[in-house]
């Protein structure tokens, strides 16, 4: 458990209060342009983006509407460099970053509030940090640094670092009221209320609450909950005190592969199982008890409840001299019900066939009927991941500003734990159609091949408590050498202990004794003994970047980098104890006018160390080895005419293994494209606001965006095929108090994969394969009331 002793005193650095203007909406004028203050990745209080030598990328709340994201992870689609797959649902995203090498989850992505991460490790199995924190009212912008001085803050992620900061009070009470619809019925309430609690003090409290079947509808509800946030500051002469609570209770269905037919890079629909709608989840499948006797909800699903409490607190020591302090606690649960396909789907007789035998029966379990051997059948588990996590991070930095000299030192902390009991597998099976039926199956040789529908009991089991901690202290310098050129470098030292007690699980176990009851053989059982866990190391971080205004409006930049991170609890678990590293050179061009913004970057980044981890055979299998990613991250804006501007964001990158072994070390996959990363990726956002009168408008938008050809798995054997989307929307201000949208999700119902079946590797098309779909075409419908 965390010592929470150490709460409010421990040490630490990051301080990120951002401000800046989206990306999509930078001010007209040069001059104003040049006053952007970016605060992401800086050691204090912030610099324009003109001078940051570093890539950035900044959503306001109004870009995030545009942007109408399915979920958290789904904003990060607009990051140059990132790849978002938000098909999985409210959670369970895989988010990728620059060609590091990942199996999934989002491992080289830190989420902050107010500056401080509120989950110290990126990321766990069934536990993506985006899982923690929603998108709503109460958000006021969104930042994003890659690469570049992101070793150094926070919790030294080399990687991607995502900040959001909350909206405050101000001088005068303001509110806002929003009511959302989709046309599948589900609904969505918004609400925010903001203002003076004195002089010197103001307030912000809002959230969101919301409930639905969701667009893959299981008939039942799947959606569910909400989140309210709150805040306070106060000024004072010297300083002042921001203290924030969000309250998170929000669950949504786990969408997981479902069957489709692969022909070459067409995709099509199996049976009535609609690519962008369909789920094998239904009524039947939905409560269960499972062969161990645990009792299982599929409407549980995939979410979070948790409590998250912080703070930010600046004071102007004097004489140039300046301490910033940055606390967050989180506390609570982010557990995963799920149904996971276990096969590819087959006629019965042939599943038979596969067990050895015929059929001698097959029947409903709801209902007994006769089912006929032609009927496509597939199995797939209830899974079970319950976690219980905790957090306490807080950051101290002191800093000293002197002339065109800024120097900061500092130190930070994190004290953060995780209890996890899985039961994976507990496989029954179903009829492969749209919210799939429970069938019973006895041989015709008179073995018993389902009890309630189950194939199979648990195949691996997770009884486990760990520990871990981070100490760690920095020092950056910054120094601004003339008024073109600026200078900055840095150093930092972390330290990383992890501990943990898991339970051993007896594999291959008949449960009763008779090998005729196929149902309960090869079954995973905790035993009742244990073994520990314990890692400890130390590494040092560092970069350097200078940065040179060519004109008020151009400037270019250089950086180097070297991060590290930490093998994870699973990492320790299964054995593996090789810490990443990264070493990573970019430069860019920033160029702001008034006809147009663009940001450029080229980078190369080296990997070593790393570990992706997929289950097969029902169990955790590590790859290990090294890559090299080289790429360039386009994004910017025109403004040709007045009301009308064009967004836009690329991606080239090529990114490749470099001394990775696969099958215990005896595969070598160098040369292989880095999995689930596409070559090229690219959105185009055009825009056109006609106005009428002062306060009434009407805004026309869509968005073009192209996802290229990846491979789901490390050896490259399973394709997923590039695609194209569009996504469109209007926006009414009736007048300055009320707005009606409207916002297209994959208008033309495209199919793209954005994963293919990790259990079931090789399957390359012309056949039937699992596979997991972008979501189909939707519409969103809302009205807000400002007051």
């Amino acid at each position: 458990m965390l010592k929470r002793t150490y709460l409010l005193s421990s040490i630490a650095l990051f301080a990120l209060p951002m401000t800046a203007q989206a990306q999509e909406a930078p001010p007209a004028d040069d001059a104003a342009a040049n006053e952007e203050i970016v605060v992401t990745g800086t050691a204090g209080g912030g610099i324009n983006r003109q001078d940051a030598a570093f890539a950035i990328t900044s959503i306001n709340s109004d870009a995030i509407d545009r942007a109408a994201p399915n979920s958290t992870a789904d904003l990060f689609k607009v990051i140059p460099g990132v790849s978002a797959e938000s098909s999985g649902g409210q959670n369970g995203a895989n988010i990728f970053v620059r060609g590091y090498p990942s199996g999934g989850d989002a491992e080289f992505v830190t989420l902050t509030v107010q500056g401080v991460p509120f989950f110290s490790p990126p990321t766990l199995s069934f536990l993506e940090n985006t899982q923690l924190i929603r998108i709503d009212e109460t958000i006021d912008r969104v930042e994003a640094v890659r690469g570049g001085t992101g070793a150094l803050f926070g919790n030294g992620q080399p990687g991607l670092t995502v900040n959001f900061v909350q909206k405050e009070g101000g001088r005068d009470f303001e509110g806002l009221v929003k009511a959302s619809v989709t046309d599948y019925g589900d609904l969505r309430g918004d609400a925010l209320l903001s203002g003076p609690l004195g002089e010197s003090t103001s307030f912000m409290v809002g959230g969101y609450y919301s409930q639905g079947n969701g667009i893959r509808d299981p008939r039942f509800t799947a959606e569910k909950g909400g989140q309210i946030t709150a805040n306070i500051r106060h000024d004072f002469g010297k300083g002042s005190v921001l203290v924030f609570a969000r309250y998170l209770n929000d669950r949504g269905q786990w969408l997981l592969p479902i069957p489709v037919i692969r022909d070459g890079n067409k995709v099509r629909q199996f049976g009535n199982i609609d690519p962008g709608t369909g789920v094998l989840a239904g009524p039947e499948t939905r409560r269960s008890t499972l062969p161990d006797g645990t009792r299982a909800d599929l409407a549980d699903g995939r979410g979070a409840k948790l409590i998250n409490l912080g703070t930010n607190i600046d004071y102007e020591i004097g004489d140039g001299l300046s301490l910033r302090y940055r606390a967050s606690y989180l506390k609570g649960d982010a557990d995963t019900t799920g149904l996971v396909p276990a096969g590819t789907a087959t006629t019965a007789n042939a599943y038979a066939a596969s067990l050895g035998s015929t059929i001698g029966s097959l029947t409903y379990v709801n209902g007994g009927q006769a089912v006929a051997g032609t009927q496509q059948v597939i199995r797939a588990g209830t899974w079970i991941v319950r976690k219980q996590i905790e957090d306490f991070t807080n950051d101290l930095a002191v800093e000293w500003e002197s002339g065109n000299n800024k120097f900061t030192v500092g130190a930070y902390y994190s004290d953060f734990s995780s209890n996890d009991q899985w039961s994976l597998g507990n496989v029954r099976l179903l009829t492969a159609e749209n919210n799939a039926r429970v069938l019973n199956l006895v041989l015709a040789n008179g073995q018993v091949a389902t009890n309630n529908g189950f194939t199979q009991g648990s195949f691996f089991n997770v009884n486990a408590a760990y520990d871990g901690r981070e100490y760690a202290f920095y020092a950056v310098d910054e120094f601004q050498i003339t008024p073109e050129l600026r200078f900055d470098a840095g150093l930092r030292y972390q330290n990383y202990k992890a501990t943990g007690t898991l339970e051993n699980n007896n594999f291959g176990v008949d449960t009763d004794g008779n090998p005729n009851t196929l149902y309960n053989n090869g079954t995973a059982v905790l035993n009742g003994t244990f073994r520990n866990i314990a890692y400890k190391k130390g590494a040092w971080s560092w970069t350097a970047g200078i940065n040179y205004d060519v004109s008020s409006s151009v400037g270019v930049y250089a950086r180097y980098n070297r991060g590290n991170t930490n093998p994870f609890f699973d990492n320790l678990r299964d054995g593996v104890f090789v810490s990443p590293r990264v070493d990573n050179f970019e430069g860019g061009v920033k160029l702001r006018t008034d006809l147009v913004s663009l940001y450029a970057t080229l980078f190369h980044t080296k990997f070593k160390g790393l570990v992706t981890t997929v289950i097969q055979n029902g169990a955790p299998v590590a790859d290990i080895g090294g890559a090299r990613s080289t790429g360039i991250e386009l994004e910017g804006q025109l403004r040709p005419i007045d009301n009308f501007a064009i967004a836009f964001s690329g991606t080239w990158l090529d990114a490749k293994y470099r001394d990775f072994f696969a099958g215990g070390g005896t595969i070598d996959l160098s040369g292989n494209r880095v999995q689930r990363q596409p070559k090229w990726q690219w959105r185009v956002t055009p825009s056109y606001d006609i106005e009428f009168g002062e306060s009434s408008k009407v805004s026309l938008y869509s968005t073009f965006s192209y996802i290229g050809d990846r491979f789901s798995d490390t050896a490259n054997t399973q394709s997923l095929p590039h695609y194209f989307k569009i996504d469109a929307g209007v926006t009414v201000d009736v007048n300055d108090a009320l707005q009606f949208a409207v916002t297209a999700d994959n208008l033309t119902d495209k199919v793209g994969l954005t994963e293919g079946d990790p259990r079931a590797l090789g399957q390359t098309g012309g056949e039937v394969v699992n596979a997991r779909p972008i979501l189909g075409r939707s519409f969103r419908f809302s009205a807000a009331y400002k007051f």
